[in-house]
């Protein structure tokens, strides 16, 4: 590769959640909604087009906007927020992008003669008679499209299913024909909600949101969000309308369900809804998944982790990591921007999900679109900020960059439970300095943590490894 990847995996000024990443050609496209940062809503943004070559998955390109969100008619003004999309290529060879808005119960869908040009509004999906999927009686609101093409049939898959609310049933699965607008079969239930898991086997991991599906040699794999909305889960069928059977979880983005040194329940991170899928690059299979930054929902990026299915064929999962698509650890020398840290968490009663004032985070200076490095604010005593992995070879000093009113030391760890190896004492600074310390850091694969002890509230930009 060019150079190292990292999570999140897009430029830090670039916040595009609900990845579905797909292989055309040679190269690997991800397509997303686009939150803002500092945002005050999901998805603000036009969708923006993103892709890297299969063979280096360092090196993103930004492909501009694929899709305005003024680009259908029913939203000329602009008033509607483009929710998560998804994109297939049909029976023709174009690329088909299908589409909710925020404030509407339909599916709409766009075209476009390449994976990342200008997709164009092309019309709503509906039935033979012309009425649009979910506005039937007895049809249930359209939301979170993920769309998979064989041959002349095209599988649409649908649904939202909020705490409490039996008015929802589950994820939905419509057969589309060739022109891919019309409906051929009607939609059938395939994975049940919160309030109807029962005695299926998804109990406590039933239908939340984030509807998506892949095929892996003769299974049908969906992916979607489950009822505690930080992980993404699995179920497998032989067809693609069911019966499907509860896989698993494949990644939450708090690292629940990680066991090791921790307990399995307790979050490293402020999680929060989450949304991506499935995709094998280069005879390597990755999860895309999200984080939420800046403290809040709204602001949310891109990250990835390869994943391995067992000889069962099934998944396990898997943690969060800095250097996800990178192929294995980063180098353990020079400089890292603070932003790729996977764990960011305090010492006492940690959130599950991100919201809570006074919390840290990862956010930047600047406004939307500033091509600037995030940093991480909000450090206070007793937080802990962790990144994985590096491959460490006679590292023996650790240095990190910060600013900030702050008179205590960062405590240096390879471990979130380990032996403090080393201390970094701060003074307060209105600029970004760097400061170092020597460090006996342990040779081979390792994490990095640092925790700060004392007054004040210091921002970390960057960490250092020396020989």
């Amino acid at each position: 590769m060019k150079k190292q990847a990292f999570n999140p995996y897009l430029p830090s000024w670039e916040y595009i959640p609900d990845g579905e990443p797909h292989v055309f050609g040679n190269r690997v496209y991800v397509y997303g909604s686009h939150d803002w940062f500092n945002g005050y809503v999901f998805c603000q943004g036009d969708y923006m087009g993103w892709s890297a070559p299969v063979d280096d998955l360092s090196d993103w390109r930004c492909e501009g906007v694929i899709f305005p969100r003024n680009g259908d008619p029913v939203n000329a003004d602009g008033h509607m927020c483009l929710y998560a999309p998804d994109v297939t290529q049909g029976p023709d060879g174009r690329f088909y992008l299908y589409y909710v808005y925020d404030k509407v119960n339909f599916v709409s869908v766009a075209v476009c003669d390449a994976p990342a040009g200008r997709y164009q509004f092309l019309g709503y999906v509906h039935y033979k008679d012309g009425t649009r999927l979910g506005e039937r009686p007895g049809d249930e609101p359209q939301f979170d499209p993920g769309v998979l093409t064989e041959g002349a049939k095209t599988y649409l898959y649908t649904g939202f299913c909020g705490h409490g609310d039996k008015s929802r049933h589950g994820a939905t699965c419509t057969v589309l024909g060739p022109d891919m607008l019309t409906i051929e079969e009607d939609p059938v239930y395939v994975v049940p909600g919160e309030m109807y898991a029962e005695g299926t086997g998804f109990e406590g991991h039933a239908f939340f949101e984030a509807s998506s599906i892949r095929r892996r040699r003769d299974q049908y794999l969906f992916v979607y969000s489950s009822q505690v909305m930080h992980e993404l889960c699995y179920a497998v069928s032989a067809s693609p309308r069911g019966p499907f059977a509860y896989g698993g979880v494949i990644v939450s983005n708090n690292d629940v369900g990680i066991s090791g040194w921790k307990e399995k329940s307790r979050p490293m991170a402020f999680g929060g809804n989450n949304h991506g899928s499935l995709v094998e690059i280069a005879g390597q299979w990755y999860i895309f998944y999200h984080r939420h930054t800046n403290g809040t929902w709204y602001s949310r990026q891109g990250c990835a982790e390869p994943v391995s299915f067992g000889a069962d064929g099934r998944l396990s999962q898997v943690e969060m990591t800095s250097c996800g698509l990178n192929g294995g650890p980063l180098k353990g020398e020079g400089a890292y921007p603070a932003y790729i840290a996977c764990h960011l968490f305090v010492e006492e009663n940690q959130p599950l999900y991100v919201g809570d004032p006074g919390c840290p985070m990862v956010t930047q200076d600047g406004r939307d679109d500033d091509k600037i490095d995030g940093h991480i604010a909000g450090i206070r005593d007793g937080v802990t900020i962790g990144f994985k992995y590096f491959d460490c070879r006679n590292v023996k000093r650790i240095g990190i960059e910060t600013r900030g009113y702050a008179h205590g030391r960062f405590e240096i760890k390879a471990a979130p439970d380990g032996p403090v190896l080393a201390e970094i004492p701060l003074d307060s600074s209105n600029i970004w300095q760097k400061r170092e310390t020597e460090a006996a850091f342990p040779d081979g694969i390792q994490a990095l943590y640092l925790t700060y002890r004392g007054p004040g509230k210091p921002h970390l930009n960057r960490i250092f490894f020396g020989h």
